[in-house]
C-alpha cells in the first residue's frame, strides 16, 4: 500500500513523462517482461483499453514481478552482508533498477555508486523516505480524535424507517442513523449521502437504508493526498469500531474490508461486476462507503 501511494497516490490512470503507467507506475519494458508481452511504446501512453489501467489486472501482473525482485534482492543482501532491508532493496529495484542495489556498498546507492549520480541518489532517497512515511501512517495507531471508541449502537433496527440524516429525502435504519451521527461527531459533518434507489444495483445497501457514502475531495475526481489521508482515518476508525457500530464492510481507495472476512484485512476491490473499479467513484477513490449490518 505504501509503495502504491508513493508511486501513484492510488490513481489507476497515473502516467509519467518517462512512460510509466498505472497504480505502481510500471514501465513498458517491465510490463512486457512481467506479463510475457503487451508493453507499449516508451514515448506514448497506453490505450484506454490496456490492462495496465485495470487495478485488478495491474496487480496481477506487477506484484509477482515485485515479489521476484524481493526474493532475488533478499538473496543478494544475505550473500553480501549489505545493510539495506530487503523491502528497501525491492523499492530501489522498482524506482532505479536492481543494478543500483547490487552495485552499491549498502544496497542503497549514493551519488557516484552503480552509475547513480546526484539526481538519481536524491530520487532514491526521497522515494524511500515517502514509502516509510506512508508505512508509518498506515501502521500507526489512530491518533486522537480519530482513535476514540465510538458510542455503541444500543437500539434495535426495524427496517428503513428513519429519515435519512444526510438529507436525501429517503430513509435509513436506526443503526445507520446512529453510525452517521457518530461519524459526524468524530470527524465533523462531512458531505455524505445514504439512501439512494440504486436501480442499476439491486443488491446495494443504499435503497435499504444500510449504506452511506462520505465524500473526500470532489466527486468524480481522484482526491488530493490530504483527503486520501483523512479518508483512511475514517476507514480505519470504522474498521476499529465495526462491532459497536454494527459495520458490515467499508470500501475506500480501491480496497474493501469486511467484518465477516476480518482476517484477510483490506482486499482489492474489483467492483463486483457492477462498478468500474478504475473510476474515481466506481473504485471508491472519492468517497468512503460504509454498510451496516442492520
Amino acid at each position: 500500500m505504501a509503495e502504491v501511494q508513493a508511486e501513484s497516490g492510488w490513481d489507476p490512470h497515473a502516467f509519467s513523462s518517462a512512460g510509466a503507467a498505472g497504480l505502481l507506475q510500471v514501465m513498458p519494458a517491465t510490463w512486457a517482461a512481467a506479463r510475457g508481452g503487451g508493453g507499449w511504446d516508451a514515448g506514448s501512453k497506453p490505450p484506454a483499453s490496456h490492462d495496465v489501467w485495470d487495478p485488478a489486472r495491474h496487480f496481477t501482473v506487477a506484484l509477482p514481478w515485485m515479489c521476484s525482485n524481493l526474493r532475488s534482492m533478499t538473496s543478494h543482501l544475505r550473500a553480501t552482508g549489505k545493510s539495506a532491508s530487503p523491502l528497501d532493496a525491492m523499492a530501489v529495484c522498482h524506482i532505479a533498477g536492481c543494478s543500483r542495489v547490487t552495485g552499491s556498498a549498502t544496497g542503497i546507492p549514493i551519488s557516484g555508486e552503480a552509475g547513480c549520480g546526484p539526481s538519481c541518489a536524491r530520487q532514491v532517497t526521497d522515494y524511500l523516505g515517502a514509502i516509510h512515511r506512508y508505512l508509518d501512517e498506515y501502521t500507526a495507531a489512530p491518533a486522537a480524535p480519530f482513535g476514540g471508541q465510538a458510542v455503541a449502537f444500543a437500539g434495535a433496527s426495524a427496517g428503513c424507517r428513519l429519515s435519512d440524516p444526510t438529507g436525501t429525502g429517503g430513509c435509513v435504519t436506526a443503526a445507520t442513523d446512529w453510525g452517521v451521527r457518530q461519524i459526524w461527531a468524530t470527524f465533523g459533518e462531512r458531505p455524505a449521502s445514504c439512501w439512494d434507489a440504486h436501480a442499476w444495483n439491486p443488491t446495494s445497501d443504499h435503497p435499504q437504508g444500510k449504506g452511506c457514502d462520505i465524500t473526500f475531495g470532489r466527486l468524480g475526481s481522484f482526491p488530493a493526498p490530504a483527503d486520501v489521508t483523512s479518508g483512511w482515518q475514517l476507514a480505519a476508525w470504522l474498521q476499529m469500531n465495526a462491532g459497536p457500530l454494527h459495520v458490515k464492510y467499508v470500501i475506500w481507495q480501491g480496497r474493501i474490508w469486511s467484518a465477516g472476512r476480518n482476517g484477510e484485512g483490506w482486499r482489492i476491490y474489483t467492483g463486483g461486476g457492477v462498478y468500474d473499479a478504475g473510476d474515481p467513484t466506481g473504485g471508491h477513490y472519492d468517497h468512503v462507503h460504509v454498510s451496516f449490518i442492520d
